[in-house]
């Protein structure tokens, strides 16, 4: 099943805090007993509990290029990575495992937000361009795989439950009455809203950029 959570400082003021991480990952342990992740820099940190599936020995999260300046964290499956292997393989890239999540990196550095319309999967992932501070959250055309964000003061926070989130102390705890309703209805809450006010789920197929500034 696995779980990914995050927290990026997006002022110069701002720094992610390890223990918080810590704690948010903690939540998910149920997600992932097979391994735990994390990577954490001075504007971002991204955490990762995995339930192993492919490549058991060498696909531990989070997963990075050849110098390290993007990461990535997924929940989730790439079905067309092999295909995406042999193609990034003829263009030079070089990998260091059969994780189908490496394919994300790599596709990333070939194509840019392009790479997102060559993913065939079902998946939730957070990837981290050191070089240009950028950091993109993306899901599944189906939205099999959940992934909530949420504004904690000059930080984003993100998660694959609503409870990762509620680690962090900076996430509001009012419940959102509309969404209240909805869930009294229809015994589920429509995306993109959440049961708590400041906290959304990304849509299905859509993806979210934000920037941690120097």
């Amino acid at each position: 099943m696995c779980g990914i959570v995050g927290i990026l400082a997006q002022n110069q003021n701002t720094f992610p805090d390890p223990s918080i991480l810590e704690a948010m990952k903690e939540t998910l342990a149920h997600r992932g007993p097979d391994d735990d992740g994390s990577f954490v820099d001075e504007k971002v940190a991204l955490g990762m509990r995995r339930l192993s599936i492919i490549d058991l020995e060498a696909g531990q999260q989070p997963v990075t290029n050849e110098d390290g300046s993007i990461q990535v964290v997924c929940n989730g499956e790439i079905y067309n990575y092999q295909e995406l292997t042999k193609d990034l393989l003829q263009h030079g890239h070089r990998f260091q495992s059969r994780s189908d999540t490496e394919s994300l990196v790599h596709a990333y550095e070939q194509w840019g937000l392009d790479f997102l319309s060559k993913i065939n999967g079902m998946f939730a992932f957070a990837l981290w361009d050191a070089r240009c501070r950028r950091l993109i959250l993306a899901r599944d055309q189906a939205g099999i795989k959940p992934l909530y964000y949420a504004q904690a003061g000059s930080s984003l926070v993100f998660g694959s439950e609503i409870k990762a989130l509620l680690a962090h102390p900076g996430i509001d705890r009012e419940l959102d009455a509309e969404s209240l309703s909805h869930y009294l209805s229809f015994e589920y809450v429509p995306t993109p809203h959440a049961i708590f006010s400041g906290i959304r789920k990304l849509k299905p197929g859509h993806y979210l950029i934000a920037e941690g500034r120097s």
